[in-house]
């Protein structure tokens, strides 16, 4: 049984510190790095790269709507044309910055609002999707299982990738609960754990109802910037291993 473990990092901005990449990446198996529009700067993201390149973790882009103020987690009314612009510009600056560390850029996932947005926004969903296919089209696509955007991969010949999070509440619709709403976010590292071994072993998770909803996915995302991320991620780590589990890139 193998499953892949990415998380959000690169995320710091100058002076201002979020999470602990250097320790992260010694437990997942696939970076999320920022790009610059939603959080990070670029000698953040080198060093991110630096870091992932030194653990033999996989780079992906976290593409996400120019909005360093909110980081990321407001929607943008952009044009198809304008978005699918600052996408392509957001994966070339992380393709120059893993490549000066030795590394490349695998895949691509959408971060926060832009994310979320492209469950149900199909232009905003294809604009994502027509600037991976512009840079490489041989980059898959992380996204939530049954979303416009995994749709729109599929149809342009992507490899769509499903997605889920072990560390955020979800719908009796199988999206994620706003983190507006109380209960969003866990923190439990135990808590995470057996959520995350029930997502890989049963392929289910409970909703924020109590209800079960199903889940096939390919990887599983422990955020980078909550507050106990490192010992969530160990502690996840830790329980699959146990189980005979293997934490292993999907790409």
């Amino acid at each position: 049984m193998r499953i892949d473990l990415n998380s959000d990092v690169g995320e710091s901005f100058g002076r201002w510190e979020l999470g602990d990449d250097e320790a992260m990446l010694a437990l997942v198996s696939s970076a999320n790095v920022a790009c610059g529009f939603h959080a990070g700067d670029p000698t953040t993201i080198g060093r991110t790269c630096r870091w992932a390149v030194e653990q033999g973790v996989r780079i992906g882009a976290q593409v996400g709507y120019r909005d360093l103020a909110g980081f990321g987690r407001r929607f943008i009314d952009a044009t198809v044309r304008e978005l699918t612009d600052d996408v392509i510009y957001q994966i070339g600056a992380l393709q120059a910055l893993a490549h000066a560390a030795g590394g490349s850029v695998t895949y691509v996932k959408p971060h926060g609002a832009l994310y979320n947005t492209a469950v149900h926004h199909e232009a905003h969903a294809q604009a994502v999707v027509d600037a991976v296919a512009a840079v490489d089209p041989g980059l898959p696509v992380l996204g939530l299982p049954g979303s416009a955007l995994l749709a729109a991969a599929e149809a342009k010949g992507l490899r769509p990738v499903r997605e889920a999070f072990a560390d955020r509440a979800y719908t009796p619709e199988g999206t994620l609960v706003s983190r507006r709403e109380s209960g969003a976010v866990l923190h439990d590292p135990h808590a995470v754990a057996e959520r995350f071994a029930r997502m890989v072993t049963e392929g289910d998770v409970e909703a924020i109802d109590g209800t079960t909803v199903r889940l096939d996915v390919d990887s599983v995302c422990v955020h980078g910037d909550s507050p106990d991320a490192v010992a969530m991620a160990r502690a996840v780590r830790e329980r699959l291993e146990a189980a005979g589990a293997r934490i292993e890139a999907f790409s």
